[in-house]
This record gives C-alpha cells, structure tokens and sequence, in this order.
C-alpha cells in the first residue's frame, strides 16, 4: 500500500504540538484530559483569552468536576500549574513549556500559545531533574511514597511478580514505571493483599475502564471504607451495581447498563456529594416530571444545585420548596399596581354552564 502524504494549504488559525507530547503524555493520558489540554491551547491562540468550567463543560457535554480533573491532571504532569483563591476554587491557569528530551537541542516545535501574562517563561531544567521533579509530585500527589530500595524489595517477591503478570495480561499492555509503583502501594501503603489487587483489576476491566486512573480512584475508595478482603469487595461491587441500576430506573431507564458517563455522575453524587439514594431517586422523579425524559445531566444540575445549597436530608428539599413556593405567591409590585383598563369589577363566566347550555339546545 502506497504512503498518504498529508499536506495543509495554510498555516494559520492552527496548533502545533511538540512530538514528545504525543508520544510521551498522551498515551498515557485518559482521553478527555488530551481534549481539556488541546482546548487550552486553542482559546490561547486568541487574545484575550477567556476560560472558565462552565463553558468546557458545556462544550464537552461533562461536568465541571470533570473539567477540573482534567485541569489537576496536567498540573500534576507539569504542562500547566494551577492558581488557587482563597477558597480552593481555580483563579488563573498556566501553561507550561513542555521539555524536550535534550536541553541542549534547539525546540522546532511552534508554540500554540502566544507570549503573555498567563504563559509561566520559567527555565526549564535538565532532564534528569525534570524526571526527577515529576515522580517526586507524583508520588505527594497521589500518597506514593515507596523507597527505590523498598520498590526493588516488592519487585523481587514472587507473589508480586505474579501480579505484575496477570496485571499486563487484564489491561493488555506492558506496565509503565509509574501504573508498577501504583500497583505496589497498593500492596504496601493500603495493605492490600495480591489478590485483592487482581480482583480489582479485574474488577475495573469488567466495568471498562482499563486504565491505572480509574483502578486507584477505586482503589483508594475500597481504602476508605476499610475494604481489606475480596469478599468485602464482591459485597461493595454488588451494592454499586444496585445502586447504579436504582438511580436508571428511577429515571425510567431499563434494560441496559449505565454507561461510563452515567458512572462518573452517580460516583459524583453518592461520594462527593454524600447524598443518600432517597435524595438522588427524588431528583431522577423530578426530571422525569419535568422534562419527561430520562435526561441524567437534568437530574445532575439539580442535585448540583441542592449540594451547593447544603441539602443533606428531604427535610433540607421540601424547606427549599417551600420557600420556592412562597416567592411564587408573593404577590409582585406589578401586579399590584392598577389602571385604567382592570380598575373596574371582573366578570366572572362559568364556561361549563354555558357548554351544557349549548349543548342542550
């Protein structure tokens, strides 16, 4: 087969990114966080620049807590940093140069943001120290905190190496350094015996989410609950799938299995939000009854809505309601101002008398 030569006929409005982007972060990057980082590059082409997480969200039919795990991710990764306010929300972002593997080698690469306040012109260290830096705010990140004489002491026992096996062979493809020093913390920080780490693999791949982010989000949550056996985690797995199954049919949704963006949702309502299945059913019965439809983004703004408002039981609903309700009946300023044209008695017609007389003549 003959090679395709791909041409463009012009070099404007478009990105450039360096090669070291694509071959040494987006592997291993879950798919929405690359289309979060290409969105950043693309609104900083313009000047100026305008981001907030209510427009990617609607622009990528998320939620604006997926927006900002994707934002957390690459500051993580070193290709922006994040400026927090006083109250922990994102005040600025900025991107950073991504390195080259040779500090020495003039950079080809065409920058796809323009010189400005929010692009960081920090010096970019040696790439020992950059690899260095990066595995160090990983590890403080996400709690990894292994010896490299404690991770060769792990590596060398035979049960570990068997994991490290049936690991590659469930997510079908070799073992980064990173997603090996997450599988032995596993092992050594949360105490969790081999095959409990297998069953969690396994149990992750079954749902479709081979990949090393999910299997420590659920990692660290089994953590959390004092999971520390494979039964306690069949039990666990059981109760989320009727939970899933609970909050589709309360939406009128049957006969299928939610999708990962179903999951991503309910796992925000029931272990960010903290809401109980009474509140989250309550919130599925209103978007049917209001949109007559099973439409989960409906029901994911109301309880969004009713998170930031403090709702922690239905007493905390209904207060709200009620209060809606009495606003309604206030009677406005408009309406009690009179004129010419009502500033005289109304009539009042009884419509069904004068049908039954009609029809009886």
């Amino acid at each position: 087969m003959s090679n395709i030569m791909i041409r463009t006929s012009s070099h404007q409005d478009s990105i450039l990114l360096p090669y070291r982007f694509i071959d040494d972060y987006m592997p291993e990057a879950n798919g929405e966080f690359v289309k979060i980082y290409l969105y950043l590059l693309r609104i900083l082409s313009q000047v100026p620049a305008s981001f907030t997480l209510s427009q990617a969200a609607d622009l990528f039919n998320c939620t604006e807590r997926d927006i900002l795990r994707g934002l957390k991710y690459w500051d993580k990764e070193k290709l922006l940093s994040l400026e927090l306010d006083e109250n922990g929300n994102v005040s600025a972002i900025s991107l950073l140069p991504i390195p080259t593997p040779d500090s020495t080698a003039p950079d080809t690469s065409i920058s796809a943001a323009p010189a400005c306040e929010s692009v960081s012109t920090a010096s970019i260290p040696a790439p020992s120290q950059q690899e260095s830096a990066a595995e160090q705010k990983e590890k403080e990140a996400s709690g990894f905190a292994l010896s490299r004489q404690r991770r060769e002491a792990l590596s060398g026992m035979e049960d570990i190496q068997q994991l490290l096996f049936l690991a590659e062979q469930y997510l079908g493809t070799t073992l980064s350094p990173n997603s090996i020093d997450r599988l032995l913390y596993f092992y050594d920080g949360l105490k969790f015996s081999t095959d409990l780490i297998e069953y969690l693999i396994e149990y992750c791949v079954s749902k479709g989410h081979p990949n090393m982010r999910y299997i420590e989000t659920v990692a660290f949550s089994w953590a959390e609950k004092g999971i520390s056996t494979v039964e306690d985690a069949r039990k666990e797995a059981s109760l989320f799938n009727q939970e899933y199954y609970s909050i589709l049919k309360a939406l009128g949704v049957t006969g299928r299995s939610p999708v990962e963006s179903e999951i991503r949702l309910m796992d925000t309502w029931r272990n960010v939000y903290g809401f109980s299945m009474d509140i989250i059913t309550e919130a599925c019965s209103r978007t049917v009854m209001q949109t007559g439809q099973s439409r989960i983004q409906y029901a994911d703004r109301i309880l969004s809505d009713w998170y930031k408002k403090g709702v922690r039981s239905i007493a905390d609903i209904e207060t709200l309601d009620l209060n809606h309700q009495r606003k309604k009946t206030q009677p406005s300023r408009k309406n009690n101002q009179t004129n010419r044209f009502n500033n005289f008695p109304q009539r009042s017609y009884d419509f069904q008398e004068y049908e039954k007389r009609l029809l009886n003549q």
